[in-house]
């Protein structure tokens, strides 16, 4: 009787771990580590075992791997909160006992009142955060869309990705945030170096590089040193490049190869004078979060750019030397639903947020 019990507890344990761990392949395994978040955005690990999540929604968790436990800290920030929004509480960046937040901010009280993509840091507490603003994108639109909102910081140089909130042509208007990427310092004021103060002197002083739509996803590679980024296009268009100072990637003069969602023609897919891109998809596959890769647990996979989709809801490859695009491959598709960022844990591990509010861990 009790061997009988055994086995039927072992079976129970198999069962509960095979409906958390999917295999892929024979090749890779996906663990979801945590369900019903509520529209995670961003993922930043504090340590080997801390996990800090933003919530598009507005809040901000904190999430135990070892002891599976996730708690809410309070902040200050003024977020919107409307669902019919792509704003909200975005990228979040854990860098020197400090975090960095990108997140949507209303500029006013009433209904109708703009908002902007704004970047806040606050010490680390695990009880309130006491954010301060250091970047507000002027001017203040009213719009629901294309916030950007993706951070990296390099040498304690802030880059943050801001999206054109569906405007077009503001991108290539060099005395306005919106569709471009700018370049701060951790205080909020601008480096000396930036292409305002060099080649550029029309530009507003944060702005490093113009013409860009919606870029969710950038990365600092460990290897070259380089910034690289994905960036939504149209109906198409999406593309993986490279941040450049002082360059232009051309929206809305160029449509990427994409078309507007009336189907009207944008513009050319590129043309001389402005920043050609590594990789373009047509059709669109909504590309979203991406890093370069450095890790033990696939060394096979160091130094190539993985980038995860929405609309696509995959995980894939890209394989590059310098500027020139070599191949590309599909690690998974439709697995986990549309995936919103993915970080590499110390030890080689990836981990995805998925906007079925879930927390991922992919490893071999």
């Amino acid at each position: 009787m009790m061997f009988k019990i055994i086995i039927m507890f072992n079976f129970l344990i198999l069962f509960v771990l095979s409906k958390n761990v999917l295999s892929l392949d024979n090749q890779y395994k996906l663990e979801i580590l945590k369900s019903n978040l509520s529209s995670p955005w961003s993922l930043t690990f504090i340590d080997n075992n801390r996990i800090l999540i933003s919530e598009k929604t507005g809040k901000i968790k904190l999430f135990d791997i070892i002891s599976n436990d996730i708690t809410e800290i309070d902040h200050n920030l003024n977020v919107i909160r409307d669902k019919n929004s792509q704003g909200g509480l975005l990228d979040i960046y854990f860098y020197n006992n400090q975090i960095f937040i990108c997140y949507s901010e209303k500029i006013g009280d009433n209904l109708f009142s703009p908002s902007t993509t704004s970047i806040a840091k606050a010490n680390l507490d695990s009880i309130f955060l006491d954010f301060k603003n250091i970047f507000r994108s002027n001017p203040p639109i009213r719009s629901p869309y294309h916030f950007g909102s993706r951070l990296v910081i390099d040498n304690d140089y802030l880059y943050a990705t801001i999206g054109e909130r569906g405007k077009g042509m503001i991108a290539q208007d060099v005395k306005q945030h919106p569709g471009s990427i700018i370049r701060i310092k951790l205080d909020g004021t601008s480096p000396l170096d930036n292409p305002h103060y060099n080649s550029q002197k029309t530009w507003l002083p944060e702005i490093y590089q113009i013409g860009v739509r919606n870029p969710q996803g950038m990365s600092l590679s460990p290897f070259d040193k380089k910034i690289y980024l994905t960036n939504h296009g149209a109906r198409g268009g999406d593309w993986f490049g490279t941040a450049n100072f002082g360059e232009n990637y051309g929206w809305k003069i160029l449509g990427w190869g994409g078309t507007n969602y009336s189907g009207t023609k944008i513009g050319p897919k590129w043309k001389p004078g402005f920043t050609k891109a590594i990789k373009y998809w047509v059709p669109s596959i909504a590309v979203s979060a991406m890093t370069i890769y450095k890790g033990n647990t696939f060394k096979e996979w160091n130094g190539e750019a993985l980038i995860t989709s929405l609309k696509d809801q995959s995980l894939r490859k890209i394989k590059f030397n310098k500027s020139k695009f070599i191949n590309e491959e599909t690690i998974f598709k439709g697995n986990i639903g549309r995936i919103r960022d993915i970080k590499i844990h110390k030890s080689g591990d990836l981990y995805l947020l998925s906007d079925r509010g879930e927390l991922w861990r992919m490893f071999k």
